[in-house]
This record gives structure tokens, sequence and C-alpha cells, in this order.
């Protein structure tokens, strides 16, 4: 009795861990955020398994690929247009494409970042940065991050990784280079205040020469009015003399002259006379005194 009910249990223990071997082998579980790459003896289907549980042939296995937003940081070195080492420290976001994550598989495998991804991306990098001037690179961050992010995503668009951001987060420059930049920019600063100062000193000398002129014409105006009227007081006065003395020269008449002549008369004859050749003789009084 106890024989046979061992053997039960045996029997029943190898139904269960069979069912439990067969169980795992033809189910698969994928989880969200992840693509279900399916294989049979390693060759890879031409569908993908969405997050959730499957159903599968015990041939088969299934290869789980990460299609979330992935972030990867990287650092590489680079020369300027004008032959200028530029430390590099940036990042990219990307994604993979579920409906073509068997191809990229199939092609690549699931080391893609490191086989493609990476060495596009620095390729990339160090070709758009030698376009450029050391002195524009720090200024130009952003247009160099889409002018990458946009190379990028075109050569990975067959492989179905979506390039979603390229971040150049820090640049950096040798320690010679940096000085001569600061030294430069200084002299610029300077040189700046010095033009400031005498545009300045220019502005108050051309405002003194402003305010002299104008005193000047003000003057000039004033006395020009002084002037013209003082000659025209002077024609007033002379118009007005004029005037009386025509009057007065009008006034006078020969009766006027003869009349004050005779008012004038004392009675006495004149004792002189005027002779030829401007010669005064003496009028002789010819009644004797006796």
């Amino acid at each position: 009795m106890n024989r046979n009910f061992r053997k039960a249990l045996i029997t029943l223990g190898a139904v269960i861990v069979l069912g439990a071997v067969l169980f795992s082998t033809c189910t698969s579980v994928v989880p969200t955020g992840y693509t279900g790459i399916l294989t049979t003896f390693g060759r890879v289907e031409d569908h993908t398994l969405d997050a959730g549980f499957h159903l599968k042939s015990p041939v088969q296995n299934v290869v789980l690929m990460d299609n979330r937003e992935q972030k990867a940081s990287f650092t590489t070195q680079s020369f300027s247009s004008d032959i200028q080492q530029v430390d590099i420290i940036g990042s990219v976001n990307f994604s993979i494409n579920k409906n073509t994550a068997m191809t990229l598989y199939r092609e690549v495998g699931t080391q893609y970042y490191n086989t493609l991804l990476s060495p596009r991306l620095l390729e990339n990098t160090k070709a758009v940065f030698s376009k450029y001037t050391a002195e524009n690179l720090v200024a130009a961050r952003e247009e160099l991050s889409m002018t990458i992010r946009d190379k990028l995503s075109e050569e990975m668009s067959r492989y179905g990784i979506n390039v979603i951001s390229v971040s150049i987060e820090n640049i950096d420059f040798t320690d010679s280079f940096t000085d001569a930049v600061e030294a430069k920019q200084v002299a610029a600063q300077k040189k700046l205040q010095a033009e400031i100062e005498q545009q300045q000193a220019t502005m108050e000398a051309q405002q003194a020469a402003s305010r002299q002129r104008i005193t000047a014409e003000a003057e000039a105006s004033v006395k020009k009015i002084e002037a013209d009227a003082s000659a025209y007081a002077t024609k007033v006065r002379a118009e007005a003399e004029a005037e009386a003395n025509k009057k007065l020269a009008d006034s006078i008449t020969d009766g006027l002259i003869n009349w004050t002549q005779a008012n004038k008369w004392n009675g006495a004859l004149p004792t002189y006379m005027n002779g030829s050749g401007g010669m005064t003789l003496p009028i002789l009084n010819l009644e004797s005194e006796n």
C-alpha cells in the first residue's frame, strides 16, 4: 500500500515538473515598454510580440528589445576649422521602432548603440564641429546640436532607430586657447571703453562749441538789433529835422524878411557899403554939423 502511494506521488511530481517545463517553454511574457523578437532555431521571424502573455513553440525563443526612449551620454574630442582642439560632452535621446525591431535585431543585434549609433554619433559630431571656428562654437551650441541630430537621424532611420535629440552639454578648449580668448576679450573691452570715452569727449566738445556758437549768434543778433534800432532812431530824427527845416523854409517869405528887418532897424544909416572887388568902403556923412 505504501509502495503504491509512493509510486503515485512520484508519478504526480514527474507530471507536474513536466507540465511546468512544457509551460515555461511554450509561453513567454513581454514586459511593458519592450518588444519581443521571436526566433525559431535562431532564425528571426518577420513579426514581433507586443507587451503581454504569448504562446510559442518550445523550439522558439523570445529576445526582448527596449523600445522606450533611451538616453546615452558621450564624450569625444574634435578640431575646429582653425585647428583648435575641442573637448565635447553631450548626450543623445533615441528609441527604436517596434514595428521594425526584428530587422534591427537581425542586422545589428541588441548592442545596436555600441555597434551602430555611437560610432556614427561621434563621427558626425566631429564632422560638424570641424566646420566652425573655435570662437563661433560656443555661441552656435544649439545649431550644432540640431545639425548633428539631423545628420544622425537620416542615417539611423533605415535601421528603425529614431533619433529624438542631441544635446551638446559642454565645450572645452585648451588652456592656452582659453587664455588667448580671455586676453582678446579684455583688449576688446578696453578698446570699446576707449571708443566710448572718445565719443563722450567728442560729444562734449561739440556741445561746448555749439553753445559758444549759439551765444555768439545771440550776441550778434542783439548787436544787430541795437544797431538797427539806433540807425532807425537816427533816421527818424533826421527825417523829423528835415521836415521841420522844410516847414520853416516854406514859412519864410520876402515880406516876412522885410517886415523883420523893418522891426529891428534902429533908424541909423549904415556907415559902410560893399564896393567893387569885394572891398568895403566907408560912407561919408556930407551933412554939416553946423
